[in-house]
């Protein structure tokens, strides 16, 4: 059986069986876009690498123990925080901060870039968790940026339940940021 026609799901499950084959595929799939973001913010090639290769690494390490609803996002923002930990314990150049330093423009967010298009994953797996009306008023506050009041009256439902679903929400997404942060502590 050819392992690129199995889904991400598949891989996990076979990889946690200790399944080699299953773990070259999730290599092979997701290095580049790993190395890639990676790159993106450190601009230093031998750094990436090394980050890549010890996320692979520990990535094999915990196969058994691994709770992943999403790889590729898992993986990007695994490559994130690694990427933060090296800067933090201040490894890149300062020609990096330099760089920074001249920038004259402020940055603008573009909704074609690899990290916009990352996280926008990583909110719609969260935003199909939710139940159906708490994402409905999720979304019309979020993507049509709507008041309290106007999902209300759209709804026909009161302030009040628009709050509460509202409420609901953020904290099913902070606990779900919560466990997502608690797993990379592990990395640093």
């Amino acid at each position: 059986m050819k392992y690129d026609d199995f889904q991400d799901s598949e891989l996990l499950l076979k990889l946690s069986h200790d399944d080699k084959r299953a773990f070259d595929e999730i290599y092979r799939r997701y290095w580049n876009a790993m190395f890639g973001s990676a790159y993106n913010v450190l601009k230093e090639r031998e750094a990436c690498l090394d980050i890549v290769q010890e996320l692979f690494l520990w990535l094999w390490e915990h196969r058994s123990g691994l709770n992943v609803a999403s790889l590729k996002p898992y993986l990007l923002v695994a490559v994130k925080f690694k990427v933060a930990n090296y800067i933090k314990r201040g490894k890149v150049r300062m020609s990096f901060f330099d760089k920074l330093k001249q920038i004259d423009e402020p940055y603008e967010l573009v909704e074609d870039s690899f990290e916009v298009k990352e996280m926008m994953e990583i909110i719609n797996h969260f935003t199909n968790q939710l139940p159906e009306k708490c994402r409905e008023i999720f979304l019309l506050s979020r993507q049509e940026n709507l008041s309290n009041k106007e999902i209300a009256e759209r709804l026909n439902i009161s302030v009040k339940t628009v709050e509460n679903q509202m409420t609901i929400a953020l904290k099913k997404m902070r606990a779900s940021l919560a466990r997502i942060s608690s797993f990379f502590l592990l990395f640093f």
